[in-house]
């Protein structure tokens, strides 16, 4: 079986990529950047990587090579804006990778990564193997794979680098800022906002089920068509939560899907982006759904599935009063005596529409 026929079956197996890690020297350019005179861009480069930041899939480096010269080729090229937190260094791929991955907050089985060299490609499949690994002589059918083609194209996908930009400055922010967290969180000035879904926020809520894995009760996935059908059910109730700050919007973050039985609300489904893990924003979303469950007299149980990520949400529900009343195989069912009052914090605006 030839390189090229292993590469695309293996890419048929993966997940969607959410992020593709670039080597620099005969992959995005023609050249060795430290030992040739000049390098040139490969003329399929540039319309490649717009094309995937038009796709909301995020790309970063990983080269071996000089941080200072490396950096200004890209900007000469006019391509540096494009990739989130280069590692260009001596170090391993894999760690590189890794490196990205923790600063953007994202698992390392979403990555591709694309180099000319074998023996890296090689290396990062053997210490991170849930990575899609690429040969760059394979460019021309990059775009073309399944996982590079997310099915919707959404506002918050076309704007996912810039929000994550917008994130490395509040980073920057935070760690400047002297004095209580809470503090800090006033200085944001955030604005977090949840309403019911309309048929307009259902590509985005489809993706949230799909990209969302770590701060996700259940990790059930609901296709555009099956949320706009429990849209128009009296049994559910489906949540789509928003936030800005004085950054800018982070976009769609939050999602949960409720069953209505009778007297008892379950909580089938509670998720948030990891890009608002520090923010507070998933407890106030957990409480907004109690209070709504005690304004109609219902009792509140939730679904938990542990996927081997998630076990944060778990604890907020246990330090949200949820009690675990049963247990069906890897599923655990929680209560809510909704006996425990809930004040939403000062250092955030909240919009319930």
């Amino acid at each position: 079986m030839s390189t090229e026929t292993t590469m695309l079956k293996t890419a048929e197996s993966r997940t969607s990529v959410k992020c593709v890690v670039w080597d620099l020297d005969n992959t995005l350019w023609d050249g060795t950047l430290l030992e040739d005179e000049a390098v040139r861009l490969k003329p399929e480069i540039p319309d490649i990587i717009k094309t995937l930041d038009s796709r909301g899939i995020l790309q970063s480096i990983a080269s071996k090579n000089d941080p200072e010269p490396a950096l200004a080729q890209l900007r000469e090229y006019d391509l540096e804006q494009y990739f989130l937190y280069p590692q260009i260094n001596w170090n391993s791929k894999s760690g590189s990778i890794v490196a990205i991955a923790d600063a953007i907050n994202i698992a390392v089985d979403s990555f591709a990564f694309i180099d000319d060299q074998e023996y890296e490609l090689e290396e990062v499949r053997y210490s991170l193997p849930g990575v899609l690994c690429i040969n760059a002589s394979h460019l021309d059918r990059l775009l073309a794979l399944p996982q590079m083609n997310p099915r919707f194209i959404t506002e918050d996908s076309k704007d996912r680098r810039l929000m994550y930009i917008n994130d490395r400055r509040r980073q920057d922010a935070e760690e400047s800022f002297t004095g209580p967290r809470e503090d800090f969180l006033a200085t944001l000035k955030m604005e977090f906002t949840i309403a019911r879904a309309r048929e307009e926020d259902l590509k985005r809520a489809e993706e949230l089920t799909v990209r969302t894995h770590q701060l996700n009760t259940t990790g059930y996935t609901y296709s555009y068509e099956e949320l706009k059908e429990l849209l128009t059910s009296d049994r559910h109730h489906v949540l789509i939560a928003g936030l800005t700050d004085k950054f800018g919007s982070y976009g769609k973050i939050g999602l949960s899907v409720i069953e209505c039985d009778g007297d008892v609300w379950t909580i089938k489904l509670l998720l948030m982006s990891c890009r608002v893990m520090s923010r507070g924003v998933g407890t106030i979303f957990m409480n907004h759904i109690m209070r709504l469950a005690k304004e109609r007299n219902a009792r509140l149980h939730a679904e938990f599935i542990p996927n081997g990520r998630n076990r944060m949400m778990y604890v907020t529900y246990k330090f949200a009063n949820f009690k675990e009343i049963e247990s069906v195989g890897d599923k655990t069912i929680l209560e809510n005596d909704l006996s425990k009052p809930y004040q939403f914090p000062d250092y955030v605006k909240i919009n319930l529409l």
